[in-house]
């Protein structure tokens, strides 16, 4: 429950419980359960990658599982099934660029830095493309 002291909204005893716990998120979270798959980044070389499944997402953050801790600190790619097509027929991935926040055997919490949609291509739009060598460039 929100408290409030002396009319005003004291952000350290008004956040939200959750699990007994003081959330300490400040964004709204929205449950959205997709596979995932990331890239935990070392510079420029890319030091591990794996499966994942995300749990919730916000503006600022995600909560993905993971089959083992992530290390905490380190740059992390997501690459997110999204649930929506674009125009009603084409997939899109959702990527997502931040680092690990903190870990568990159970998953980890990931900011987000940037991101981007890209498309994964649609079955029927591909079906539709000739052959690349049925496309003749024209003189």
């Amino acid at each position: 429950m929100l408290q409030k002291t002396n009319g005003n909204q004291n952000t350290e005893d008004s956040l939200l419980q959750f699990g007994g716990r003081p959330e300490r998120r400040l964004k709204r979270r929205f449950g959205i359960e997709r596979d995932a798959r990331y890239k935990l980044l070392f510079g420029y070389r890319i030091a591990e990658t794996g499966a994942a499944k995300t749990v919730n997402i916000s503006s600022s953050g995600v909560w993905i599982r993971t089959a083992t801790a992530l290390p905490e600190g380190v740059p992390i790619e997501r690459a997110i099934s999204w649930p929506a097509l674009l125009n009603d027929s084409c997939p899109m991935t959702l990527m997502v660029f931040g680092c690990v926040l903190r870990s568990s055997d159970s998953g980890a919490a990931i900011s987000i830095e940037r991101y981007e949609f890209r498309t994964q291509g649609s079955g029927s739009f591909q079906a539709l493309m000739p052959a690349a060598e049925e496309i003749r460039l024209r003189p």
